[in-house]
């Protein structure tokens, strides 16, 4: 069959360069059959190449087939979604799957109510202005960041419209409180938040303004009342979480959970200290636990979350045993194939010349860019 390769290598008679869509100078004393060989010998040189990326071509697909034969072994393992209704919890062992969702409704109702703040702001920010204003954590607001977010700027009043209709979302939410029949103090806190933004987005939208002060000193009203509600949310997932994993640690028996892993699928935003995370751990066996419980964090959920989980978690277990026998000569390269490093970063962190103290990894790299960034993260709601 002829390739690109084999194709312009034969078009010597009409000139390379003319069939690929530029004309060049020919030498006058060169003729088709002087080219010959130089065109033979390019030709070698790519299929020898060519030979060589088939080996590598040739190992994934080994690799690939291994993964997959191993997907349908793996277990007992936990895949945790998170959601917003406290996240779906899946056990797959012995070849089955059990789906459960055990935290209680308050869960996602006291979040529900908690992100009303964060969606008055995610209506109206593109509307304020681009310049940091001068309210007290004026230095911790990058003022990059604030200018992409802030693209329409103060000058509309189009962010009226969607802001309504948010109010409107709230007055209903609101109506429907008391038949909802919540804990009295969660109903008081809801009732709080919803008041209070209900106030602020009217005065807005009266005024046909509104700027990063003012919405400052709304949510700063509504925060002690936000606590309030996390402190339910967080109750009610930690008792869900906690009653499940007992009931599946009694179905496996003692000697498969020590065994355990659990995958959590998690947006990056939330990837640190996830709520998931942090409850079940200390349920598992903790001498293995380190390298049992693993996140996967995503842009978005994937559509076929428990598919995903499984081909990582086959991916890292074959990486764990390949580690052991194949690097023996090395721990470092071995750690790293059986971890999160690239089998390469610490050579290139070598010739960058990365000051690094001896035994440094590519963790400790990423650890220290972290520990320098000026931006302090805090942990979402």
């Amino acid at each position: 069959m002829a390739t690109r390769r084999t194709f312009i290598g034969g078009a010597g008679g009409i000139g390379a360069a003319t069939f690929l869509g530029h004309t060049a100078a020919q030498p006058t004393t060169t003729t088709v059959l002087d080219a010959a060989p130089a065109a033979e010998a390019v030709s070698a040189q790519t299929a020898a190449r060519d030979s060589i990326r088939a080996v590598n071509a040739a190992m994934r697909t080994n690799y690939a087939a291994l993964k997959a034969d191993l997907v349908k072994n793996l277990g007992p393992v936990i895949v945790v979604q998170n959601d917003a209704k406290g996240g779906t919890f899946t056990l797959v062992h012995g070849g089955k799957r059990y789906v459960e969702h055990p935290v209680a409704e308050e869960f996602e109702l006291a979040k529900s109510i908690a992100h009303v703040p964060l969606g008055i702001f995610s209506t109206v920010a593109e509307y304020l202005s681009d310049k940091v204003p001068n309210v007290p954590n004026a230095d911790r607001i990058d003022a990059h960041d604030l200018d992409m977010v802030a693209m329409q700027g103060p000058g509309t009043d189009a962010w009226t419209t969607p802001l309504q209709a948010f109010a409107d979302k709230l007055t209903t939410a609101k109506g429907n409180l008391a038949a909802a029949k919540l804990p009295q103090a969660l109903h008081n806190s809801c009732a709080k938040i919803l008041d209070e933004a209900l106030t602020f987005i009217a005065d807005s939208i009266r005024s046909r303004a509104f700027d990063i002060a003012s919405f400052q000193v709304f949510a700063g009203r509504v925060y002690p009342a936000i606590r309030v509600n996390m402190q339910y949310a967080a109750e009610a997932q930690i008792s869900g979480v906690q009653g499940l994993c007992k009931k599946w640690r009694a179905q496996l028996g003692e000697a498969a959970w020590a065994d355990l892993y659990t995958v959590v699928l998690s947006i990056w935003t939330t990837s640190v200290l996830n709520q998931a995370e942090i409850i079940i751990k200390p349920m598992m066996n903790q001498r293995k636990v380190d390298s049992h419980l693993i996140d996967i964090p995503t842009a978005q959920l994937p559509s076929d979350p428990i598919g995903v989980a499984l081909d990582n978690l086959a991916r890292i277990v074959q990486d764990n045993i390949a580690a052991e026998l194949v690097f023996v000569s090395d721990e470092k390269v071995a750690d790293a194939l059986k971890g999160k490093e690239d089998l390469l970063s610490d050579e290139i962190l070598k010739q960058l010349g990365t000051p690094a103290s001896a035994g440094a990894t590519g963790v400790a790299f990423r650890t220290a860019g972290r520990a320098k960034c000026p931006v302090n993260h805090s942990v979402s709601i």
